[in-house]
């Protein structure tokens, strides 16, 4: 088994481990030296106990505090997929119906007569403009 030296609040200490969990074990002892560093820093010099403690209960504090926040993003994921379940089984929505004005026929044949009679007029200046110069 092997045993690892981790620093914690200015201090030595030889911790066994399983094999293979020594990073973990140097990362959980990181988190508590970082507790330990900020306790020192306010209060000051702790007995060791004390200091163990109190970093201890301050990491305690961190993480469920972090639980909270989990079990309410869990709450708020299994509602949004609740909703998007509820969205997904929903029949689908029933086409909308869209009018597009027609245009009456007699319209365009006016639009039309009206077109030739302009284009009629324009022949006839044209060709008296052409024949005055």
């Amino acid at each position: 088994m092997p045993e690892i030296k981790v620093s914690i609040g200015g201090r030595e200490f030889e911790v066994a481990c399983q094999p293979g969990e020594e990073h973990f074990l140097k990362s959980a002892a990181q988190l508590l030296d970082n507790e330990a560093t900020v306790l020192s820093s306010q209060i000051g010099r702790l007995p060791e106990a004390r200091m163990l403690l109190m970093s201890g209960l301050m990491l305690a504090d961190k993480t469920a505090g972090m639980e909270e926040q989990m079990r309410a993003l869990e709450d708020k994921l299994g509602a949004q997929e609740a909703l998007i379940e509820e969205l997904r089984s929903a029949p689908e929505p029933a086409p909308e119906r869209i009018e597009v004005p027609v245009v009456p026929a007699e319209v365009n044949d006016t639009f039309a007569e009206l077109a030739a009679r302009t284009e009629a007029m324009a022949a006839a200046l044209e060709d008296r403009l052409g024949g005055a110069a």
